[in-house]
């Protein structure tokens, strides 16, 4: 079935897996749009209009609840969201579609056998159904979910002083033994906080984990090699030294 379809998240390593992983199940799908916040979001929309909208639950500016209310039934919406407890009970029982990240295949197929017999049937539109359930799932989140604080600066030794590195400054991080090698653009340290620790602080909009022992600003990669077997490395803007990627994170850069 032939459709088109905009992808908003303010993740780009997320949009672009979900339009890989969408290429694979729905090749017929035209991916028309790809917006980084709500306002682009609804920019995008007005210009294309298309058939489905794959919307970020939190995103800058205006959050896909909003988005979707204002797109008013124009389009299938299927939401994505990081929060896969208390979000997940707030769209199972509204008939509206969701995606958890992660984003799963499987999962996805699901959502697109759904999609698919919707498109079949004469639009619906959004109707008052559709805003009750809308301003239902807002309350609960605005009541169950609190997103997490993002870590600002982080505290290293070096030398015999405590240095505050803001976190806008870090390139890439690595584990190395029972520390970890925060490099950024003044130097290196270490810190006595593990990768796994680190990866739920640091905002994953700019921040992604590569490899179990390395986490790299997205910002600062400028390509991505394939290796031997099926590891890989990236390289970053600049600067000569590479961060190595593993085969459970290779598909995070296969649009790269």
């Amino acid at each position: 079935m032939i459709a088109s379809a905009l992808i908003a998240d303010d993740e780009p390593l997320l949009r672009q897996r979900l339009a890989a992983l969408l290429d694979r199940l729905w090749p017929e799908l035209r991916l028309v749009a790809s917006a980084r916040n709500g306002p682009e979001a609804l920019q995008l929309f007005e210009e294309h209009r298309p058939r489905v909208a794959f919307l970020d639950v939190q995103m800058p500016g205006v959050n896909g609840i909003e988005v979707a209310r204002r797109i008013g039934g124009r389009a299938e919406v299927v939401f994505v969201t990081a929060y896969d407890q208390y979000a997940v009970e707030a769209f199972r029982h509204r008939a509206i579609d969701y995606l958890v990240k992660p984003l799963d295949e499987a999962r996805l197929a699901e959502t697109v056998d759904r999609l698919q017999a919707r498109l079949r049937q004469p639009p619906a539109g959004g109707g008052p159904a559709f805003e009750a359930a809308l301003e239902r799932i807002a309350a609960e989140l605005r009541e169950r979910i609190t997103p997490p604080a993002r870590l600002q600066w982080i505290k290293a030794s070096v030398g015999n002083t405590v240095r505050l590195i803001p976190v806008d400054e870090v390139i890439y991080l690595r584990s190395d033994n029972k520390y970890t090698l925060v490099v950024w653009e003044g130097g290196e340290a270490l810190i006595r906080k593990t990768i796994r620790e680190l990866a739920g602080e640091l905002d994953p909009g700019r921040f992604v984990q590569v490899h179990r022992c390395a986490i790299v600003c997205l910002e600062r990669v400028s390509h991505f090699v394939h290796g031997d077997g099926e590891s890989g490395e990236l390289f970053l803007k600049g600067r000569s030294d590479r961060v190595p990627v593993s085969r459970s994170y290779q598909h995070l850069f296969q649009a790269l």
